[in-house]
C-alpha cells in the first residue's frame, strides 16, 4: 500500500510519526519538571486521522 501514496502524503505521516512520542526524561529533569508533555498531543493511529489535505 505505500507505493500508492505521494510524497506529500508520506511526509506528513511520517513527520506526524516523530512527534507522537513522549518528552525524553532528562528533558523533564534538566528544566526541573517545567516540561512534561510535548506540546503535540499523543495521537493513536485508530482514533485520531490526520488530515488529508
Amino acid at each position: 500500500m505505500s507505493r500508492n501514496k505521494d510524497l506529500a502524503h508520506k511526509l506528513r505521516r511520517g513527520k506526524a510519526l516523530k512527534q507522537n512520542r513522549s518528552v525524553p526524561t532528562w528533558v523533564t529533569m534538566k528544566t526541573r519538571s517545567k516540561i512534561r508533555s510535548s506540546p503535540y498531543s499523543q495521537r493513536h493511529w485508530r482514533n485520531q486521522k490526520l488530515k488529508k489535505g
